[in-house]
């Protein structure tokens, strides 16, 4: 996996302070990306030990609420692997703390991946221009949706967050 940064203290993808990961690689092509430089799955830096070590001194931090990965997208099918892995890691290394994770895919293609299990939050579906919306929360376009993904995976319905 490669990736183009890590932010640190970002309060705007996902609820409270946040570490965000954002991974190379995309093949949803949205018009008016926020990240086309991110598309490319070769370009960046290579995820490795010191990576994750940088994300690790983030979620020790009290004040830090969780990781958010995006990009890119998470679940390009170069990413899903090694963003499952580290997100089962973050999981069972801080249960306290919230996973969320962009992805361009909707709910309904994605919904029995493995990674689902360790996420909290997902917000689905392409970025659309002509429904772009600066004043919505946690997402770019009104087709976008913030998913509650474990109360989805339990109920067997797509289930917004709060």
């Amino acid at each position: 996996m490669r990736y183009h940064n890590i932010t640190k203290d970002d309060m705007l993808n996902g609820d409270g302070l946040r570490t965000v990961l954002w991974v190379a690689g995309c093949d949803h092509g949205c018009k008016g990306c926020q990240n086309p430089v991110t598309w490319d799955p070769n370009s960046g830096l290579e995820f490795d030990d010191a990576a994750k070590e940088e994300i690790f001194e983030q979620l020790n931090q009290s004040y830090i609420a969780g990781i958010t990965f995006s990009g890119g997208d998470p679940l390009y099918w170069g990413n899903v692997a090694d963003v499952t892995e580290l997100a089962k890691e973050i999981k069972e290394k801080y249960p306290k703390k919230t996973i969320w994770l962009y992805t361009g895919s909707l709910w309904e293609r994605i919904q029995g991946m493995d990674i689902l299990q360790y996420i909290d939050v997902l917000v689905d579906g392409e970025f659309m221009e002509e429904k772009k919306d600066v004043s919505l929360k946690w997402k770019g376009s009104s087709n976008q949706r913030v998913i509650d993904v474990q109360q989805s995976l339990k109920t067997g319905t797509v289930v917004l967050h709060a």
